[in-house]
């Protein structure tokens, strides 16, 4: 088990994955929170709509600092209604020079129509080249397994983010089958 710098177990559990694929975002993730080797929730909702439900947002971290995040986010997006981007750099900015939210553990996937984002604490607001972010313990797994999906016409954005996450949950012992996606 992992601890932080106050030896307290560092919670696990995560995958939250965007997908941008024919004119629709949608963020999906799973549902289970751990404590080390403990599963301690399996139906945790880390992905929901925020603003005024033009942003979907994930969180990967702690739960409280993730919900600290989710709000200071909707605080800004009503201060730049419609800027999604700009509201995440100043959110950044806030994150990294701010006493208090330096020390919080989390990351988040948010996106809007136009933009897909990861926010990170150490300032990052990066957008990707191909309209997918994974993030978490099996956000890598995830985004692989999106990354070889995205050419099949067959599947669009919510099919292609519910597989890679149930692909995930095959292999990352952090995640579960408990999936909950929102779209845009």
């Amino acid at each position: 088990m992992q601890a932080s710098e106050n030896s307290l177990p560092i919670w696990h559990g995560t995958t939250i994955l965007t997908v941008r694929k024919g004119g629709k975002v949608v963020i999906g993730g799973d549902g289970q929170v751990s404590i080390g080797q403990t599963v301690i929730k399996a139906n945790a909702k880390k992905v929901r709509k925020i603003g005024k439900g033009d942003v979907i947002g994930g969180f990967a971290g702690a739960t409280a600092d993730a919900f600290t995040l989710f709000e200071r986010l909707e605080s800004k997006l009503a201060q730049y209604p419609g800027q999604l981007t700009r509201a995440a750099v100043e959110l950044a900015k806030d994150w990294r020079t701010d006493r208090y939210l330096r020390r919080l553990e989390a990351m988040m996937a948010v996106a809007d129509r136009s933009v897909s984002l990861v926010l990170t604490g150490s300032g990052d607001v990066l957008e990707p080249e191909d309209g997918l972010i994974g993030i978490g313990s099996g956000g890598s797994f995830a985004l692989a397994a999106a990354r070889a999906m995205m050419d099949r016409t067959d599947l669009d954005a919510e099919a292609v983010a519910r597989r890679a996450l149930e692909i995930a949950a095959d292999i990352c012992v952090f995640t579960n089958r408990n999936i909950l996606v929102e779209s845009l």
